[in-house]
């Protein structure tokens, strides 16, 4: 029969810390694939016009307002989806109890 390792205590208190760093990890990734999408976008634009290219528009219009959805994305889903798994794991642990009580 295998060992079973002792259950982990449940943590409240780390759920904001999970969706916050989860959701600033996700922010900076969109943040970096919008920004380059957004630079070929500019550059692409400015040869075909035969203008030079501005690429505060890659910043200002196309990759911070991306991120800045993203964010809100991920914060919204990455909270629901803690606060379940907490829950979840909370009944859980209450069954696991309450089997091992009435051995």
């Amino acid at each position: 029969m295998p060992a079973t390792s002792a259950p982990r205590s449940l943590r409240w208190y780390m759920i904001p810390v999970r969706v916050l760093l989860a959701t600033f990890v996700v922010t900076l990734l969109s943040f970096a694939v919008s920004l380059f999408l957004g630079i070929l976008g500019v550059v692409l634009a400015a040869r075909v016009r035969g203008v030079p290219p501005n690429m505060t528009i890659a910043y200002r219009h196309v990759a911070f307002p991306i991120a800045a959805t993203v964010a809100a994305v991920v914060l919204v889903s990455a909270s629901f989806m803690e606060g379940r798994h907490y829950r979840q794991a909370k009944t859980l642990r209450r069954m696991e109890d309450q089997m091992h009580g009435a051995h």
